[in-house]
């Protein structure tokens, strides 16, 4: 049985005799039975009750001798004794309040400690008060149950999301699940692949081709991921040379001067701006010229062969009604990786101001290791409300600014056991401290804290489901595994 035991702000502890199995994460229901309206708490932390005495006596029965071999026990009351050292304390957080059949805001009034009936609320229940994935459901996983629970794939849509945990905890298995929910709602993504994971999305666990294979398209830069420098524009090139290869201004202002005088003669090309650059009169401006002009070359990215070219509205619409492509810089080095996420974000830009695409949801996966730091702000501002909806998954949650986190719309969290890592993700505004810190650090691996719009604010932990294609990205190991 449980009691109201103490209130204090948005915690609630309550007290469990005799002991109860509740886990972390689980919620509770607070039944004021005279006023006819219920709280709904969740368990963020489990402990014994801390009863005058108690340390007293587990003392003397530590150091108890038995008195011919019998336990002297007179009254008969060791088995409440022992029923009252086990008892409980279930520190919760108020999530929401119920009232005939229906989730209220107002969670500002306390229920009565004599009155109060406590019982566990099942996830079934909880799900359908608040309509958590009943119009657009994506199913992700099970819950600590075994119930099948979906999230509202609506909520994902113009939002923020944030994917986190330690390595091997399932992060991009999760993120597989959402590009593959959002192609059956008939949405694009786009998926920057830094190691590779993504790649076989289209194929089954042995190999032969899935439902999706048409509706995922892999671009790798330099094989069949090729740009002319005509497609790109001067502004691309113009941020590629300054933000990637650190181009000074004075080259700069060479540099437009030169594509003037292509974009007059209607000839821009690799070779033609090489030759502008070479008739450069001032040596220091042409040696930074020709340097980074080499890098760009060696990059495999730029191309002067138009039929080896790739466009990006070509892409889009091969995927109109749905799928995604992905961009694998699994084996780019980090200059790469940089000049063609630059490209890319640069032309998305340019789609969706001009209407060319409604919208793209952006996965992108350890974004700190290519995205260079003003696009930051860029991608969940202004790009945000142009129609680019991003993804961040990373195993460093430090990596990600702390006004991500405050702007953050939802939040899939896996196992963290560092408490630097867990405070940094306790800055979101999604989430308290307590919780993050308490029921992430025991999170089984595949299993996830769900924050955010997604559950219409109520915090759940969910068992992610096996994906069904072929996954990628699992770790390599030596020795046999059973």
């Amino acid at each position: 049985m449980m009691h109201l035991y103490k209130i204090q702000g948005n915690t609630i502890e309550i007290i469990s005799c005799p002991p109860e199995d509740v886990p972390k994460g689980e919620y509770l229901l607070i039944q004021d039975q005279v006023a006819k309206r219920s709280l709904i708490v969740q368990v963020i932390d489990i402990g014994y009750a801390n009863i005058p005495g108690i340390l007293e006596d587990l003392l003397r029965e530590a150091t108890a001798t038995e008195i011919e071999g019998r336990n002297i026990d007179p009254l008969k009351v060791e088995s409440y004794v022992k029923m009252i050292k086990d008892a409980k304390l279930f520190t919760c957080k108020i999530r929401a309040a119920e009232s005939n059949g229906e989730l209220i805001s107002d969670v500002s009034w306390i229920p009565s400690r004599s009155t109060s009936k406590i019982m566990r609320l099942s996830h079934e229940t909880l799900v359908n008060l608040a309509e958590i994935g009943r119009k657009y459901p994506l199913p992700i996983g099970t819950t600590k149950t075994s119930s099948p629970f979906s999230i509202e794939i609506r909520a994902i849509d113009g939002k923020l999301n944030i994917i986190t945990g330690k390595k091997e905890t399932g992060k991009s298995h999760l993120s597989k699940l959402l590009v593959l929910g959002l192609i059956e709602y008939g949405a694009i993504s786009l998926i920057l692949d830094i190691n590779g994971e993504y790649t076989n999305l289209g194929f089954n666990p042995d190999q032969t081709k899935n439902r999706y294979h048409n509706q995922i398209k892999v671009l790798t830069p330099g094989q069949n991921f090729k740009v002319t420098l005509a497609y790109a524009g001067f502004k691309v090139l113009s941020d590629i040379m300054r933000s990637v290869l650190d181009l000074p201004g004075t080259s700069a202002w060479e540099l437009r001067r030169i594509w003037e005088y292509m974009a007059q003669q209607q000839a821009i090309s690799l070779a033609q701006l090489n030759s502008g650059i070479r008739q450069v009169e001032n040596e220091h401006i042409r040696d930074a010229l020709i340097r980074r002009f080499e890098s760009l070359v060696n990059s495999g990215f730029f191309t002067d062969n138009a039929s080896e070219s790739t466009t990006l509205e070509k892409v889009f619409t091969d995927i109109r009604d749905g799928g995604a492509f992905v961009i694998n810089l699994r084996d780019s080095p980090s200059m790469v990786r940089q000049i063609v996420v630059e490209f890319i974000l640069s032309k998305l830009t340019y789609l969706l101001e001009s209407w060319i695409i409604r919208a793209v949801f952006l996965f992108a996966e350890e974004a700190h290791l290519y995205l260079r730091e003003t696009y930051w702000d860029d991608i969940v501002t202004r790009m945000r409300h142009l129609g680019v909806f991003t993804t961040f998954i990373t195993n460093q949650p430090d990596s990600i600014r702390e006004g991500i986190y405050r702007q953050a719309d939802n939040i899939f969290l896996f196992n963290f056991t560092n408490e630097h890592d867990l405070l940094t993700v306790s800055k979101a505004a999604k989430v308290d401290a307590e919780t993050v810190t308490s029921i992430a650090r025991g999170l089984p691996p595949h299993h996830c804290l769900v924050l955010g719009k997604v559950v219409n604010e109520l915090p759940f932990v969910v068992k992610v489901k096996s994906l069904g294609v072929k996954a990628m990205g699992q770790t390599r190991f030596f020795f046999a595994r059973d």
